[in-house]
């Protein structure tokens, strides 16, 4: 038998509640359990992971980041610098979960200025679809669908959610729609309050929270930040000129600081900490 077909009978079988065991069993040469504080599966052995589900820890988050052009002072892959340090406050905060390495590529289209790398919907739907199938198959009993980047928000999340959930009864995915757009439309609405100038990409918001978690000086370019500025935007729409200097800002990052982007890194996972946890528990 193809072992892709030992996994879905497997994974019927957890999820009727028959086999709510085999996973959970310890293999004699397993190492007794030890109590450690981390929540990055990546990091973690088979050992800590398998204590730490026995714990309690039967959430993982699947958290996606992207790969984009951000303006001449802000590096391509700051969406998933964001989305590393957001996953693993809100596993901290939550207490029961456990977070799975942040998918690095998202839905985009390359673009003339170099630094866009990204996937189509059909490919992020298949690759949320299977991890999340073999989170399972490793012991979680839920798992919480999130992402830093607009492609794929909300269809794909949404629908990779019903699909699942449709299949397998006991064993539930959510998706968590609130650490992105609910989030990020309640911080600039907090910079228009207090004179901000709005934006759309590259803009003050994301480099704020980049400059804040940029702890070994990698990933801005802070000499740069005091001339990032681009196109302007107006009630929520880019105005694109003859003179537009199309650097991959929309917007004004002049003002970006590091209080701002722990402000806003904050209230992202406040939102998603506060609707996670109104999710109803798994049977």
């Amino acid at each position: 038998m193809r072992i892709g077909s030992v996994s879905n009978s497997l994974l019927m079988l957890i999820a009727g509640g028959t086999a709510s065991l085999m996973l959970t069993a310890a293999p004699a040469c397993a190492a007794p359990c030890a109590q450690t504080d981390l929540v990055e599966f990546e990091k973690m052995t088979w050992v800590e992971v398998k204590c730490e589900i026995a714990a309690g820890k039967t959430t993982a988050l699947i958290y996606t980041g992207g790969v984009e052009e951000r303006g001449p002072q802000n590096a391509n892959g700051g969406h998933n610098l964001i989305a590393h340090a957001t996953v693993e406050a809100i596993a901290r905060k939550l207490g029961n979960a456990i977070f799975l390495p942040v998918l690095p590529y998202t839905p985009n289209d390359a673009e003339p200025i170099p630094g866009t790398i990204g996937i189509t919907n059909e490919l992020l739907a298949a690759m949320l679809e299977r991890l999340t199938e073999q989170a399972f198959l490793n012991g979680f009993h839920r798992v919480i669908l999130m992402g830093d980047h607009a492609g794929g928000q909300p269809e794909v999340y949404e629908g990779v959610a019903k699909k699942l959930n449709a299949r397998y009864g006991a064993l539930r995915v959510f998706y968590c729609d609130q650490v992105y757009r609910p989030a990020n439309d309640a911080f600039d609405q907090y910079l228009a309050q207090h004179g901000y100038p709005p934006g759309l990409h590259g803009y003050l918001f994301d480099t704020s929270e980049m400059m804040y978690l940029d702890k070994d000086n990698t990933w801005v370019r802070r000499d740069l930040v005091s001339s990032a500025v681009g196109d302007p935007v107006v009630d929520g729409k880019v105005q694109i000129g003859p003179q537009s200097p199309y650097n991959g800002i929309q917007g004004d990052a002049r003002r970006s600081t590091v209080e701002l982007g722990k402000r806003a890194v904050e209230m992202k996972v406040d939102y998603a900490v506060r609707q996670i946890r109104s999710f109803p528990p798994t049977e």
